[in-house]
């Protein structure tokens, strides 16, 4: 069994680290050979039945008559469920409840257009959709007055969760005796996920009562919990499987609740499998998005741009129901300092209740539309000072030592603000690029150039304390393979390939040895959502529990088997060192499990130093900062507002990369679809009928290929996290979706270049043509006017 001591020294030597290395994704082989099997795409047992959902064609209005009998008689269908034929609760909210699965019977209230009333289950997916496509000729309904508009509701004091009020210090003197004030309103969209696999699954009964789903979700845990209560059984009666996601950004958190409800619920009342995946324009229709924002600031400032005070109004649009509103009205609230140091602060988040779809997590969680408001201040503050607006930014950053402390109460103990900015700043050219742009646009009349670097200061943890825990279990057999499973989701971010590689790591094997399996409430209970950018950080840490528990009883095996201490014992490169003998890792698991050791154990995780108080919304929410800065490059043209960003230059902090490969990847993807959020993807209803006008790729615009840089520069900050992360790494998953913030405030330069820079331009997010050449010729006539 033993090999030589030399050549194993230079063979385990000569492995390279499994973490840190660039890593291609686990399933990157299957994805561009059309191999990776999504939900839709699992083998359909027989007997497969397909459901289609009948929607509301009213944004507000009372059932007066629900007449389901004539779809009963259409070719193909089975049956047409309703709300009555749910067995336990009609809800999915997942705090709140007060979000039905179906809207109800005659008398019940419709809540936005496009709401599930009945399901319809057929023998094919097809007439399944075409029966349930007459709803306008079954649901007949008297409609009331809606409300579509946030600022209407807001209005009308409507909200879906109770106001939130985060204070410090005294705002009002300050803002009384600031020399400089700045009073406005502001607004910025929402944004449709648009993952690539909508939403779907499929629901098999099991014996006993019992129900197996498969299903596209961030939350297996929640799904579970969420079926079982609309079935009336307890929760170990639902097993919930997820093997991966095209993509899930929040929208797949809480609101893949519903579509498993309806598949079960039919399942359980025929007793045949059921699978139901939405149509894109369904998808629109009747899942929610990123909230809109609108905000009211009165800000106080001195010559420098420092600011002195600051009272902030922020309006959400969440939506018919509660979903996850609060807790992103909370994440907003505590990402309105960005990185900067605001000594009174007054903020007030109301989350608005309006006859629109219920709008929910999205990659950021808030955390954009808040820190999205204390950057439009900056740009606002430095055009009323004629200063550049960088300068304006270094001069509000946190500070180390002192000017550390957020309106939260968390001390920033981690901050690196100032030297990546800083080395950005010099690595992009960022004062010789300012010149240029200048003598650019003295030469341009039409086209006009801006330019912005934009910092980011972003937390990572749940601010809901407890949901911050993992667990993982981690199988040796005894060819020396490994398998893993945890409760996080694979969504296409590579979460399972950095948990494949931390095991490996921790084991001293190599990463093809190492598998992840689908995630499954059968195998790993009570788990949390992947999301909040804890995916790596919480399973990655459960995973290498386990890995090591494991590793500690085989080198107290190879001790006594081979003498020598314990703790001295090596594994690296496939092999394990023991007393001066080195033995393959399968050798030694293979006369382990002979020795009856255990070659399987649970890992668990609970991220330390948290606590947080809602009702103060103060505490220490977060185990640590993500931090990062963008320079981007656009050019306007000013006669037809359309723009086009030349060039984007991001730095950003990911402390010691688990996989660079996978970070870059994140990051740059991040940036992108935060581009598409601040320029191009707009959101419309009709203002009478509450119809979502935008619901099809045909109207609502996600970036292209066409649509990023020409030149895309990424580059990962050095620096290990000061906090004990898994291999001091950091997040990445979220904080770069404010990267592109530069581009949107670099097409607000451009535009201000129209007036010489005097005036300050109205230009709201998205940044459309329309919206561009609207504030272009605001800035042409205030420009003209003075």
């Amino acid at each position: 069994m033993n090999k030589p001591l030399d050549e194993a020294l230079l063979a385990a030597d000569a492995a390279p680290a499994v973490v840190g290395r660039p890593r291609p994704h686990e399933s990157a082989h299957l994805h561009v050979a059309g191999r990776a099997p999504y939900t839709d795409d699992l083998p359909e047992a027989a007997g497969m039945l397909h459901a289609a959902l009948g929607l509301s064609p009213l944004a507000h209005g009372v059932i007066e008559a629900l007449d389901l009998a004539p779809l009963r008689e259409l070719p193909g269908v089975v049956a047409v469920i309703s709300a009555r034929d749910i067995p336990g609760i009609n809800d999915c909210g997942s705090l709140v409840h007060d979000d039905p699965i179906l809207a109800g019977e005659a008398g019940d209230v419709l809540r936005h257009a496009g709401q599930p009333v009945f399901a319809v289950i057929a023998t094919t997916r097809d007439a399944a959709r075409r029966a349930a496509a007459r709803a306008r000729e079954v649901v007949r309904a008297r409609p009331l007055p809606a409300v579509i508009d946030a600022r209407e509701a807001h209005a009308r004091q409507q909200y879906v969760v109770p106001p939130m009020h985060l204070r410090r210090g005294d705002a009002s003197a300050a803002l009384a005796a600031a020399p400089h004030r700045l009073q406005t309103t502001w607004s910025v969209g929402g944004q449709e996920h648009f993952y690539l696999e909508g939403q779907v699954s499929v629901a098999l009964p099991q014996e006993d009562g019992g129900m197996l789903v498969w299903c596209s979700t961030q939350h297996p845990s929640e799904m579970q919990h969420l079926v079982a209560r609309a079935l009336g059984v307890a929760s170990h009666a639902v097993r919930v499987e997820c093997r991966r996601m095209g993509g899930g950004f929040g929208g797949k958190e809480s609101q893949s609740a519903l579509v498993a409800c309806i598949a079960a619920v039919a399942a359980a009342r025929l007793q045949r499998p059921v699978k139901l995946r939405l149509d894109r324009d369904d998808d629109f229709l009747v899942t929610g998005r990123r909230h809109g924002f609108a905000y009211d600031l009165d800000i106080g400032f001195d010559d420098e741009g420092r600011i002195l005070g600051a009272e902030v109004t922020m309006i959400s649009n969440a939506g018919h129901s509660a979903d996850l509103s609060g807790p992103v009205m909370t994440r907003a609230l505590c990402h309105f300092d960005n990185a900067y140091w605001l000594p009174h602060v007054a903020m007030h988040g109301y989350s608005a209740k309006t006859n629109t779809q219920s709008n929910t997590a999205f990659r950021g969680f808030g955390g954009p539309q808040g820190a999205l408001a204390i950057e439009f201040v900056m740009d606002s503050v430095a055009c009323r000072l004629g200063k550049d607006p960088l300068a304006v930014r270094r001069a509000n950053f946190y500070g180390s030592a002192e000017r550390n402390v957020t309106p939260y109460g968390q001390v920033v103990e981690d901050n690196v603000i100032h030297e990546l900015v800083d080395e950005l700043a010099r690595s992009a050219r960022y004062d010789e690029r300012r010149a240029e742009v200048a003598a650019f646009n003295a030469a341009s009349p039409v086209l006009k150039k801006g330019l912005a670097l934009t910092p980011v200061k972003f937390g990572i943890s749940f601010n809901v304390t407890h949901l911050n825990q993992a667990g993982a279990l981690v199988h040796v057999y005894t060819d020396g393979s490994v398998l893993v499973n945890h409760g996080g989701t694979e969504m296409g971010q590579g979460l399972n390939t950095k948990v494949a590689q931390v095991v490996a790591q921790e084991l001293g094997i190599a990463l093809e040895r190492v598998r992840c399996s689908a995630t499954d409430t059968a195998k790993v209970a009570n788990t949390s959502a992947t999301a909040a950018s804890t995916g790596s950080d919480l399973n990655g840490k459960a995973a290498q529990d386990a890995a090591r528990r494991i590793r500690e009883r085989l080198a107290a095996f190879a001790a006594d088997r081979f003498g020598g201490d314990a703790a001295a014992v090596r594994f690296e490169g496939g092999l394990v060192g023991t007393n001066g003998g080195w033995h393959p890792f399968e050798h030694l698991v293979a006369e382990a499990y002979l020795a009856r050791v255990q070659l399987w154990s649970e890992g668990f995780y609970a991220t330390p130093g948290l606590h947080w108080d809602k009702a103060t919304l103060q505490g220490r929410p977060f185990f640590y900062f993500a931090y990062g800065a963008a320079l981007s490059e656009v050019v306007v043209d000013t006669l037809t507002g359309e723009t086009r960003v030349l060039a984007a230059d991001l730095l950003h902090d990911v402390g010691r990369s688990l996989n660079p490969a996978i970070d870059i990847g994140q990051i740059e993807g991040a940036y992108v679809q935060g581009l598409g959020w601040l320029t191009s993807e707009e959101l419309v209803w009709h203002p009478k009928t509450g119809a979502l006008w935008t619901h099809a790729p045909s109207t609502y615009k996600i970036p292209t290929a066409t649509d990023c840089p020409p030149r895309l520069t990424t580059r990962l900050w050095d620096g290990a996290n000061r906090a004990d992360s898994i291999h001091r790494s950091k997040a990445v998953g979220e904080p770069p979706l404010l990267l592109p913030f530069s581009a949107f405030f670099a097409i607000r330069d451009a535009v201000s270049a129209v007036g010489g820079h005097r005036v300050d331009p109205p230009l709201t997010a998205p940044a459309t043509p329309e919206a561009v050449l609207r504030a272009v010729t605001a800035v042409q006539q205030a420009a003209a006017g003075a």
